[in-house]
């Protein structure tokens, strides 16, 4: 079947057939992660991601153009992405709308162009670039479309071309990356990034690909110990509370919008709150809480033209509610005062109510349940970023593969500073709040709790999934794993050795405060053995024990 341009529906069928083809396969490519332990993994990470993207994708509707369509691709991306790799795509799919603005069609030399732009996106958005990962498979296969898109003019044979290349690029990848060469394994994210083009090839070159989402994926999150029901909650507090009763979306189409982003935040920070002001070249996106959202919109009108515009009554919402899930004989419970506003708040990431419970009372506002198990989105920083009252907000991700969708998140906030602390792991997130100290700046702040956290050291207990070879470890499944600072660095079918030998090593580094944090598949007593342990190699040192809840890692072990 010729197809030498691509309409926005057929656009959309790609879409839908890469998330697909990526979704069936997202155990073969979570099987790929070089550490065999049971973490968030990369192919259900980039799942969530592009069925996000799909998902936003068929929400534009069948009369949509390519430029709606590819801007619905990168909206949802972003929002949905998780992890790492997620967050890369996102970015891949963002350079890609950038690079169809103004396309009615898609011919082969666009396509290109849009691959490469989503390359060279997606690069700037990472600090430090790695080769051997999906960026240097994303910019294999770009550059293979620009150089078919000279002479091809078909896209299915250009992007069976572009796949070609990518499969190359990534079976190199064990040689630019030794961790692959040592595990025995080709890069995660460059194999699920595999699977979407082949299923984008598949809707080009078969009839029958439909627009049908096929999402297996269930998002699981932990209920909290207590959970109010709708009505009671929303009792908790009066419709007058309510500061602002209006809450208004839309988008403002314009020219050169960037340039009027700035003013367009000052004027409607002036009359709401909860705002967003997201420019993209001739388009700004509007999200505020008012009081007259008629001023809003004829501040959108004097510099453009509106679509997508959406306006809810909060407080009729809050009352409608209440009549609906609270009992006409009740009680109404007594009034709760809204968040007061303040200087600084706080954003944790954590698994286990044990660690939860840590990171509360050291004061975080808003503690998203993941990390391990299940990376947040970056539409779940922002839903909790909104419940913060603050003018300066930190974020401790408590792990190296939700910093990037920290980072994002935290790009798409204007009216409040979002500062993300680079915290990988839950130790480093207590430390850094330890070090807070509210007489000082958040950029002062944000200096000292980097620091600090660069003193901690952490031991981790958990098990292999899969048998695997990593460097000097032939590991079995269900084999105990000691990670030290996030390396491999015991293995033993004990987990009692495992954790003595992580111990006698965190000894080594001449530390004075050690914290064992118990699991769930642990007990008091087992952890305070462990302390005892410790207590007999450093008897001048400070021990702790807390139980900390966490799934999957029978302890978590710091020094500093």
């Amino acid at each position: 079947m010729l197809s030498n341009r691509l309409d926005a529906e057929q656009f959309r069928r790609m879409i839908v057939a890469g998330a697909n083809r990526l979704e069936a396969n997202k155990k073969e490519v979570d099987e790929l992660n070089v550490f065999p332990v049971p973490d968030g993994d990369t192919g259900t990470n980039m799942s969530l991601t592009v069925m996000s993207a799909a998902r936003e994708v068929l929400k534009a509707g069948d009369d949509a153009s390519v430029e709606v369509v590819a801007k619905a691709l990168s909206s949802g991306a972003l929002r949905g992405a998780r992890g790492n790799s997620g967050v890369i795509v996102s970015q891949l799919f963002r350079g890609m709308y950038r690079g169809l603005k103004g396309t009615e069609e898609i011919d082969a030399a666009a396509w290109a162009n849009a691959m490469r732009q989503g390359v060279e996106t997606a690069y700037k958005a990472v600090m430090r670039p790695k080769e051997g990962t999906i960026l240097t498979v994303a910019r294999g296969m770009a550059e293979a479309a620009v150089d078919a898109a000279i002479e091809e003019e078909d896209l299915a044979e250009l992007l069976k071309l572009v796949i070609e290349r990518g499969e190359e690029v990534l079976e190199k990848t064990p040689d630019m990356l030794p961790v692959l060469k040592e595990a025995g394994v080709v890069d995660a994210g460059g194999k699920g990034l595999l699977y979407i083009y082949k299923g984008m090839y598949e809707a080009l070159t078969d009839e029958n690909v439909s627009l049908e989402l096929t999402d297996t994926t269930a998002v699981k999150k932990e209920e909290p110990a207590e959970v109010k029901a709708p009505g009671q909650a929303q009792a908790a507090f009066d419709t007058e509370s309510i500061t602002y009763g209006y809450c208004t979306e839309f988008i403002v189409h314009c020219a050169q919008a960037e340039q009027h982003e700035e003013m367009m935040r000052a004027y409607l920070s002036s009359i709401g709150d909860s705002l967003v002001v997201v420019a993209d070249d001739d388009l700004i996106k509007i999200h505020v809480h008012t009081n007259d959202p008629g001023l809003a919109i004829q501040k959108g009108l004097s510099i453009g033209y509106l679509s997508n515009m959406k306006i809810d009554n909060m407080r009729l919402q809050h009352q409608n509610l209440l009549m609906q899930e609270m009992p006409q004989e009740a009680e109404a419970p007594e009034k709760e005062a809204p968040a007061e506003h303040k200087e600084f708040g706080f954003i944790a990431v954590s698994m286990g109510e044990g660690l939860t419970k840590i990171l509360k009372e050291l004061g975080v506002d808003q503690v998203i349940t993941g990390g391990q198990t299940m990376n947040p989105s970056t539409e779940d920083v922002l839903n909790a970023i909104e419940k913060i009252n603050a003018d300066h907000i930190f974020i401790l991700p408590n792990n190296k593969n939700i910093i990037l969708a920290a980072q994002q998140a935290a790009a798409l906030i204007q009216d409040k500073e979002i500062l993300v602390v680079q915290t990988r792991n839950v130790p480093q997130g207590i430390t850094a709040m330890l070090n807070f100290a509210s007489d000082f700046s958040a950029e002062e702040n944000l200096k000292m709790m980097e620091e600090a956290i660069q003193e901690v050291h952490t031991g981790m207990t958990t098990f292999a999934i899969r048998d695997t070879h990593l460097g000097d470890f032939e590991i079995h499944k269900d084999d105990i794993l000691g990670m030290l600072d996030g390396e491999l660095s015991v293995v033993d079918r004990d987990v009692d050795v495992v954790s003595k030998e992580l111990i006698d090593r965190l000894v080594e580094m001449d530390k004075e405060l050690f914290t064992v944090y118990y699991g769930e598949d642990a007990t008091p007593d087992s952890a305070q053995a462990l302390a005892d342990y410790i207590m007999q190699k450093m008897p001048d040192g400070e021990v702790e024990v807390h139980d900390g809840g966490q799934p999957l890692y029978h302890y978590i072990i710091s020094a500093e």
